[in-house]
């Protein structure tokens, strides 16, 4: 059953074969408007109009489909892709050369009608016209087809890089989320570390501090659970979780530790990543001395609201291993990934602050 496209096709090849006689003929008229041809054409027998007709449209039909049958012979060779200079001439030359056999073999056929007819030079002149039309004409239906071609190449082209940025950007997506988990993973184990192993030295201390110390441990842990798979939180639900942590720092350090916090209720609405100030207010706590002379004090607040400051008073641990800034650079990826606007860290001799930035939900 023939499908709609070769139907399609088929009507258009009639139509550009109409076209190219037509075109022919108008060139040659062009040429030379005033040449005896034209005035003689509508003196001649129906028999011979009918003849000169049918034979220009299967030049007509034969130019088409040799232009088309070289254009796809050469793709396989001298793409356009290559070098499209040697492809355009060596094109050129090949319809020329095809064209010229062809009314070659159009002339022959003539002159099996005809016999051999002794033309004057007018007349001669005008065959040589007619020649170099068609040859003018094959190679304008040999550069629009090219034309043709090359402008489906380039939709084609488009749409597969278009296929591709949109595939780069799920990609992208992708292993930006494999490493958003990664790094929410990485604070896992050192938050877990520093609890269980204050846990432990209170079983043997005292077991009923112990068993509420665990209460709130695991109250913070689900916490984080939850939150595991989230990128963003409120920064309303990041300060109960911070409320909660600090419960624990009062009894792992008593005094010792001081945590204030003072934001605007205008900030509450807006998100941070998960676990971000809790991680600051561990890493205070791991790199500075808190002692009952010498209190740490860690302060939270917002002075606008486009972020918040976590501060805290330096007072570093002596001898203590080199910080490996581990848990900076943790929130600084996690803002890389999810945000334009970066944490600002700010260190002079005695105060250490780091600006996070607030994220529009």
């Amino acid at each position: 059953m023939e499908t709609v496209n070769s139907k399609h096709n088929r009507y258009l090849r009639l139509v550009l074969i109409l076209v190219v006689v037509v075109l022919i003929y108008l060139l040659a008229y062009l040429m030379d408007p005033y040449n005896a041809t034209w005035t003689c054409f509508v003196e001649r027998s129906f028999e011979d109009l009918s003849i000169e007709i049918f034979l220009n449209l299967l030049l007509s039909w034969a130019i088409i489909e040799t232009s088309t049958g070289i254009a796809y012979w050469l793709e396989n060779r001298f793409p356009w892709d290559g070098s499209s200079l040697i492809r355009f001439f060596l094109q050129t030359i090949l319809i020329i050369i095809s064209v010229g056999v062809l009314l070659f073999i159009q002339d022959l056929v003539f002159v099996a009608i005809y016999g051999n007819i002794n033309f004057t030079a007018q007349e001669r002149l005008s065959i040589w016209q007619f020649f170099m039309v068609t040859m003018l004409v094959s190679v304008m239906v040999s550069a629009v087809h090219t034309g043709y071609y090359l402008l489906e190449r380039w939709k084609i082209s488009m749409s597969e890089a278009s296929d591709l940025r949109v595939k780069t950007l799920e990609f992208k997506e992708i292993a930006m989320q494999a490493e958003l988990q990664s790094l929410k993973l990485q604070l896992d184990p050192h938050f877990m570390f520093n609890n269980f192993s204050t846990l432990s030295e209170l079983i043997n201390e005292n077991p009923k501090i112990a068993v509420l110390f665990l209460e709130n441990l695991s109250r913070v842990y689900r916490y984080m659970i939850q939150n595991l798979k989230r990128d963003l939180v409120q920064l309303k639900d990041e300060m109960t979780f911070v409320n909660a942590y600090v419960y624990l720092i009062g009894i792992r350090h008593g005094d010792h530790v001081r945590v204030d916090i003072d934001l605007d209720e205008a900030v509450m609405a807006k998100s941070i990543p998960p676990i971000t100030v809790q991680l600051l207010i561990e890493n205070a706590i791991k790199h500075n001395i808190a002692t009952s002379l010498k209190p740490l004090t860690i302060h939270i607040f917002s002075v606008d609201q486009r972020s918040i400051t976590v501060t805290n008073n330096l007072q570093p641990i002596a001898n203590a291993l080199p910080s490996t800034h581990l848990g900076l650079q943790n929130i600084r990826d996690r803002y890389r990934i999810l945000s334009s606007r970066l944490p600002e860290v700010i260190k002079d001799t005695d105060q250490f602050s780091v600006v996070l930035p607030l994220i529009d939900f």
